[in-house]
């Protein structure tokens, strides 16, 4: 049981190297182009990528990474918002609130499709893609520790 789960968890971290390579790509990308009132349709395509690859990067972090280091350590699972916050407690992430405002984003992304709103999401994503991108190693290091896994 132990070794598959740890053969999950290199498969996850996999997925989340990759998929946090792809972000930090869009991020760089959008963050050239700023935000503003108006976008051309070539700026709103690399806006909505980084929007779902932010959002790919969140549900890995959250709904698969966590979940997983809370079955390896044995932990009853719980809410999202117990996963976040034993992930704080593990040091793989700095603050709890930061990665509840992410996932509440993540939500938004996938339900919001008023233009004004958006625009507002954009420049969220915009802000909230570094605290995310920086989990990635952290989440390494923690299972390389750990688990021997990286």
């Amino acid at each position: 049981m132990m070794n598959d789960l740890k053969s999950l968890l290199f498969k996850e971290l996999q997925l989340l190297r990759d998929a946090a390579q792809v972000l930090d790509y869009s991020f760089k990308k959008c963050s050239s182009i700023g935000i503003k009132d108006e976008y051309t349709p070539e700026e709103l395509e690399s806006f909505e990528s980084l929007c779902s690859r932010f959002a790919r990067l969140s549900d890995i972090v959250i709904q698969k990474l966590f979940r997983l280091l809370d079955e390896l350590s044995l932990e009853t699972p719980g809410s999202i918002r117990d996963r976040i916050n034993r992930a704080e407690k593990r040091g793989i992430i700095e603050r709890a609130e930061d990665f509840v405002t992410i996932r509440m984003l993540r939500n938004d992304i996938a339900h919001e499709y008023l233009p004004e709103a958006i625009l507002e999401i954009y420049g969220k994503v915009l802000v909230l893609s570094p605290l995310l991108l920086g989990s990635v190693e952290l989440i390494r290091q923690y299972c390389e520790k750990e688990f021997g896994v990286a």
